[in-house]
């Protein structure tokens, strides 16, 4: 035969009302003030006076604290500050391209970016230079700038575009 247990004496719940046990508990009003130590029945008067729930707040402290509130709002505060914290991962795409690569390819990036910064993903250009292309560093910052052009009314550039060895980088972020 097992203990009996209340319904709310599960470890990672807090008692309330009646089913506290201690003779004795420290009372907090809704508003923040002490009221000390009192008997649980009248801790339980007061909280009955106020409309609001005796919780137990701190069970392992002697006598236990309690507090005098709302507990339904409570739960409901705690539900929603547990989901606010769940936030969505933000991916970030790459989309290379050439100093030399044709109008064309450029336009299916520029759609591929598009539906990329659709999905709240941001966008990181890269224009990769090899070899002797690396002489003709401003076409590839021409190539760039037209993307971020064709871009501008959905994205906005969270870093300009820069230099790195042989690459020009450029992040783009959804509006």
């Amino acid at each position: 035969m097992g203990r009996w247990r209340t319904p709310t004496a599960e470890p990672n719940k807090q008692r309330i009302n009646e089913y506290i046990r201690s003779p004795s508990v420290r009372v907090i009003t809704a508003t923040g003030d002490q009221l000390g130590v009192l008997p649980r029945e009248q801790a339980l008067e007061e909280a009955r006076k106020a409309s609001l729930d005796l919780v137990e707040v701190a069970s392992t402290e002697e006598p236990p604290v309690c507090r005098i509130m709302d507990y339904g709002k409570y739960k409901y505060q705690q539900k929603k500050r547990q989901h606010r914290t769940h936030t969505p991962q933000v991916k970030i795409k790459e989309i290379r391209v050439r100093p030399k690569t044709g109008e064309h390819d450029i336009n299916v990036r520029v759609k591929r970016a598009l539906e990329f910064l659709g999905h709240k993903d941001k966008v990181l250009l890269s224009v990769v230079f090899r070899g002797r292309e690396m002489a003709h560093v401003e076409e590839g910052r021409r190539v760039i700038n037209d993307i971020i052009k064709q871009l501008e009314d959905v994205a906005k550039v969270e870093s300009p575009p820069m230099q790195q060895g042989r690459r020009i980088i450029c992040t783009l972020a959804p509006k």
